[in-house]
């Protein structure tokens, strides 16, 4: 898909201006109030992971029983604050130096696996300095131009996968993120409508009527729909959180250490103005040993889990950035986006930052989309989010009041949007076909892009050595594919290494 460029002077930019020129605003069709409407959207569909990522984190002790930031209790306002703070110094930067509407914040699934699997084995700062050292690896691997040239070898049909797949991903991660699919916890299907087959509670109400909203205001084509839908839907979500005191999911624990769950409460934020706004603490910054983990838990198994991460990573960024740019409608002829090099630096860098920080390793954000669905075409969108980021840090108990189910159907637009692109790919070439197939459906049945991404891989070289088209391999694909085959099978290979 070519870039969006125009000729027309849109309203609201003044062409010429240095604003207009150092991010090309006019260039790319876009105008001041779009980017900042982008901004803004991106941030909101984002902030989430302010309170989250401290849920993450914050309960689970290490090695040696202590909390993240040292503590013989969990700090979950250090790491809000942390993970607020690198969220926004890094947008900023993406937004400076690589000009791409692309916003990173910490990874979900890279923060469950430092603290559920590494954290686990060593202490904190020992665990953060893995995630410091695989950032750095990535940031070799990007100077020296491998990682883009992995990206540039992988065919176009399967990169346009990879967006579709991120696209029913994103969706699947706002059902399930209001209450609109749950997990059935028992018998053979995994997952169903509401609570027992049915939709109950207010917040599965406020998710309905903001999907309805955003699909209205959308199809109407009313400039800012995404921001009107989430911020209508506050303030009905906190109208009924003081009429009919819902409360949250989790509202206690019992005398046997089990959480007491209200199924019909609200996911993650209760919509209503906190008690208290609690003082800026960054006790988690500076908290990694950058070799600690090699005395630990020894070599081999530090290698092993700097590979994983490092291969997570690697791919999630390569597989949001073509999204976003195809999204955005600003990708080459080849698929890729502008500025790639520019792009993987900045993420590399935040993955090191993150662990640096302390509160785990930065990516780049798929939800970057919605603020692309608002119109942002280039990296002043991306300042917005950083700035916004940065007041999060002195109000992020504020984060608070914005609900999942007000901010989450704007992912559920953003999928479809995503999805329109299947039409791209050649379905009746089985070479393509097949790969892109379990690309899109693995994403969201494994609730993981990097799968998604590594069973196209190995897929498509199968297919090719099969049918006899091993030329049409380009050697980074054998390359791609065979670490994706490690990655799958890395717990019985670490046990193979480890005794």
């Amino acid at each position: 898909m070519a870039s969006t460029s125009t000729t027309t002077t849109p309203a609201g930019t003044a062409p010429g201006s240095r604003l207009d020129r150092y991010f090309r605003i006019h260039e790319r069709g876009s105008t001041v109030g779009r980017e900042v409407r982008g901004g803004v959207a991106t941030f909101f569909t984002m902030a989430y992971i302010v309170v989250l990522n401290p849920l993450i984190l914050g309960y689970v002790q290490d090695a040696d029983g202590k909390y993240l930031g040292g503590g013989d209790a969990p700090n979950l306002a250090a790491i809000a604050a942390g993970t607020a703070l690198v969220a926004g110094v890094l947008t900023i930067l993406m937004g400076v130096v690589a000009n791409y509407p692309l916003a990173l914040a910490t990874g979900l699934g890279l923060n469950a696996f430092v603290a559920y699997a590494v954290a686990s084995q060593m202490t904190w700062a020992d665990a953060m300095g893995l995630v410091v050292l695989e950032g750095v690896i990535i940031l070799v691997l990007v100077l020296t131009g491998f990682r883009q040239a992995v990206f540039r070898a992988v065919p176009a049909q399967l990169k346009v996968a990879i967006s579709v797949g991120i696209g029913l991903f994103i969706a699947l991660i706002g059902l399930v993120d209001a209450g609109f699919v749950r997990r059935t916890g028992a018998g053979p299907v995994p997952v169903e409508l509401g609570v027992g087959g049915q939709l109950a509670g207010w917040p599965s109400l406020v998710f309905a009527l903001g999907l309805v909203l955003i699909i209205a205001l959308w199809v109407r084509k009313v400039k800012g729909a995404i921001i009107i839908s989430i911020v209508t839907m506050t303030v009905v979500a906190f109208v009924v959180e003081a009429l009919a005191k819902v409360g949250p999911t989790v509202t206690g624990v019992d005398s046997e250490g089990n959480n007491i769950v209200n199924p019909t409460g609200w996911n993650l934020n209760v919509p209503r103005w906190p008690d208290e706004i609690a003082a800026v603490n960054f006790g988690t910054l500076g908290e990694f040993s950058l070799l600690g983990s090699f005395s630990r838990v020894g070599v081999v198994a530090a290698v092993l889990l700097v590979f994983t991460l490092m291969l997570a990573d690697f791919f999630d960024t390569m597989g949001t950035m073509t999204a976003i740019g195809a999204e955005a409608g600003l990708l080459d002829e080849q698929g890729n986006p502008p500025n790639t090099q520019r792009i993987l630096v900045v993420d590399s860098v935040a993955a090191a930052a993150g662990g640096a920080a302390g509160v785990s390793s930065n990516t780049s954000y798929i939800e970057s989309a919605s603020g692309v669905g608002e119109g942002a075409r280039t990296g002043l969108a991306s300042v917005v989010s950083g700035l916004l980021f940065l007041v999060a840090v002195v109000f992020a108990p504020l984060v608070q009041v914005i609900p999942n189910e007000a901010a989450v159907p704007a992912l559920v637009l953003v999928g479809f949007l995503m999805m329109q692109q299947v039409t791209e790919i050649s379905w009746d070439d089985l070479d393509i076909a097949i790969p892109a197939f379990l690309t899109i459906i693995l994403m969201p049945f494994t609730y993981s892009i990097t799968v998604g991404i590594g069973a196209g891989f190995v897929a498509f070289v199968l297919i090719k050595v099969v049918r006899g088209k091993v030329a049409d391999i380009h050697p980074m694909m054998w390359g791609t594919a065979a670490l994706f085959v490690v990655y799958f099978f890395i717990e019985p290979i670490t046990g193979l290494v480890t005794g």
